[in-house]
């Protein structure tokens, strides 16, 4: 194991400029979320259920959106298939984060449409470079679509 030496130094993974929107009824993750992905160009949003999600949606334009899978009413694979049916948020990059690791959980979140899956408990230094890799891509796709 390596221990950390004088070199070593806290640098925020995330340090392109971006709007995070966090959906999970957990308090908890919602906290832990707003807390370990947070960077002075980093603006993150919570919202405890997938129906007060779809209501921030409008808001702003989103970088990325962070799911949970089992929340009461409806759940997040769900949100992921309505928001993958608007144009609007078609190419939104969307990533389950979940408690749930089978192969049916992930199937399911893959084929309504998300970008990306992870498991929880979460490791929060690996979702934010997951995030800025979802982001970057994003932007390079829409980036090429918008010059063809």
């Amino acid at each position: 194991m390596n221990e950390p030496t004088e070199k070593t130094r806290f640098e925020f993974v995330l340090t392109e400029d971006m709007d995070v929107l966090a959906v999970d009824d957990d308090p908890i993750q919602r906290e832990f979320c707003s807390v370990y992905l947070s960077a002075p160009n980093v603006r993150v949003e919570t919202a405890d259920c997938a129906e007060a999600g779809l209501a921030l949606l409008p808001e702003r334009e989103w970088s990325a959106l962070l799911v949970d899978v089992d929340m009461p009413g409806m759940d997040g694979i769900e949100m992921v298939g309505v928001l993958r049916a608007d144009p609007r948020w078609d190419k939104l990059p969307i990533m389950v984060v979940t408690g749930r690791e089978d192969m049916v959980s992930i199937d399911r979140a893959y084929a309504a449409g998300a970008t990306a899956f992870m498991c929880k408990p979460v490791n929060w230094r690996l979702l934010a470079h997951q995030i800025k890799f979802m982001v970057r891509a994003h932007r390079a796709l829409t980036s090429k679509e918008a010059r063809s």
